[in-house]
């Protein structure tokens, strides 16, 4: 259906009042609606695995004197045998293991004379990390020690004579597990940093983007708040999911001024869901040149009986006066003349149509006898014109559907990508400017904002 133009796309539309518009739609006070976007986010456990990893050098630890504690008589050299790992638990923790190799050398003997015997051995060291979010962004770790899991004890032969070291190399150990808990913690508050997911989301909106080139439409987004679900802990993610609470504008002509970018995000709001529903306007034009069109077609030269004699359609246009479109139809026959119906626009749900209400008639026709026979006439026309005529909005919805899933569906900026889909939409509200009607329709849909490699 070609005579279907979509003449903006109105996201939360506010009032408008730029140049390039009709004056009676300019006049319709378009609602500020307020809306969500829902932001998805993941972090994978093997990035932060990969960051604590780099923090961490393979030699670990290392002990090149014999004389030191007390004389011990015992080197040490401490490596990861394979990157540290990462599990998510039940209870909004993470099980950390770090897999070690030891290489280990003791002396044994009185008097200064001893006898060395070394040995290598692999543990697993192991860490719980409960983490708490707090509303001001603040990621709070908290790592403590879980023990070692010994792959191979530590165990020296001295042929005859086998002494176990476990207990001199836990100790070791255990002051580097003190150590390790220290870096992972701070590793964790630097990497686990939500508010820079919020501020990508906040910003990207701040500066317009066009929407649609052949309306020169803008979209500006205004957001107002975060809200965030409680972090999930899977096997090997992160999850949680922002909701901005919005206010969307649009405009025609003029690009508008962009807002001022944030460096910080007020807190946030806990909440176990976030809206995931984008609440919008469409309007779509229809001219009266098509509307004309459509009319021709469905009544030029269609007959009808009055009083044992035809009358005959010869033409058909289509206008708008005030609020009341207004068919013109020239008879000929038994009624020879101008009829003129007139109603209000409104939306048939059930025929998905936009029909005529409170249809009012009026005949033009200098022959005084036909002006008699004028309400049998009125009836039969009126009956007709308000059955058969309307416009379909079926084509006019689908076109609507996909321009919006079409700007929906865009990385408007490098790294962020915006994922939405139309769930239903039906026109609100019909209204007439000087050229056309214009249908406002309203859609229920959900737009995410995708961050890409996350």
């Amino acid at each position: 259906m070609k005579f279907v133009k979509i003449l903006f796309l109105a996201i939360g539309i506010s009032t408008f009042g730029q140049t390039g518009v009709d004056n009676q739609l300019a006049a319709y006070n378009f609602p500020k609606i307020k809306s969500s976007i829902t932001m998805p986010v993941t972090i994978p456990l093997s990035e932060l695995s990969n960051m604590i990893n780099a923090s961490v050098k393979d030699l670990v630890y290392q002990d090149d004197s014999y004389t030191d504690n007390n004389n011990d008589q015992f080197k040490v050299k401490v490596w990861k045998t394979r990157p540290i790992r990462l599990v998510g638990g039940t209870s909004q923790n993470l099980l950390i293991e770090v897999p070690l190799k030891i290489w280990a050398e003791k002396g044994i003997g009185t008097l200064g004379v001893y006898t060395y015997q070394n040995t290598t051995f692999e543990t697993v060291m192991s860490f719980n990390t409960t983490v708490t979010f707090k509303n001001n962004w603040t990621i709070i770790t908290n790592t403590q020690p879980n023990g070692f899991r010994w792959v191979t004890k530590p165990v020296l032969d001295y042929g005859r004579i086998q002494i176990p070291i476990t207990s001199i190399v836990e100790k070791s150990l255990k002051e580097q597990q003190e150590k390790f808990c220290k870096t992972i913690d701070q590793q964790m508050a630097t990497q686990l940093n939500f508010q820079q997911y919020a501020l990508m989301a906040w910003n990207t909106f701040l500066q317009p983007f066009n929407i649609s080139e052949e309306y020169n439409t803008w979209l500006k987004v205004s957001p107002v708040g975060v809200n965030i679900t409680p972090l999930k802990f899977y096997g090997n993610q992160i999850n949680a999911t922002l909701g901005v609470d919005i206010y969307s504008e649009t405009f025609t002509g003029n690009k508008p001024a962009a807002s001022s970018p944030v460096t910080s995000v007020a807190n946030f709001n806990s909440t176990p869901t976030v809206a995931d529903k984008f609440i919008l306007q469409t309007t779509a034009n229809i001219p009266f040149t098509e509307a004309s069109n459509m009319a021709r077609k469905t009544f030029l030269n269609k007959e009808f009986d009055v009083r044992d004699s035809k009358v005959k359609v010869t033409d058909i246009r289509v206008y708008g006066v005030d609020d009341r479109v207004v068919i013109e139809a020239q008879t000929d026959g038994y009624i020879k003349g101008t009829s003129i119906i007139s109603g209000i626009p409104v939306y048939d749900e059930t025929k998905r149509k936009i029909v005529l209400s409170e249809t009012k008639f009026k005949l033009k026709t200098t022959n005084i006898l036909q002006k008699t026979a004028s309400l049998l006439f009125q009836g039969k026309i009126v009956k007709m014109i308000e059955e058969e005529y309307g416009i379909p909005t079926q084509e006019l919805e689908e076109t609507s559907r996909k321009s919006i899933e079409e700007a929906f569906n865009k990385e408007y900026y490098k790294g962020l990508k915006m994922n939405g889909k139309v769930f239903n939409l039906k026109p609100s509200k019909i209204l007439l400017s000087n050229t056309g009607i214009t249908a406002v329709i309203d859609t229920n849909a959900s737009l995410k904002l995708l961050v890409n490699g996350f």
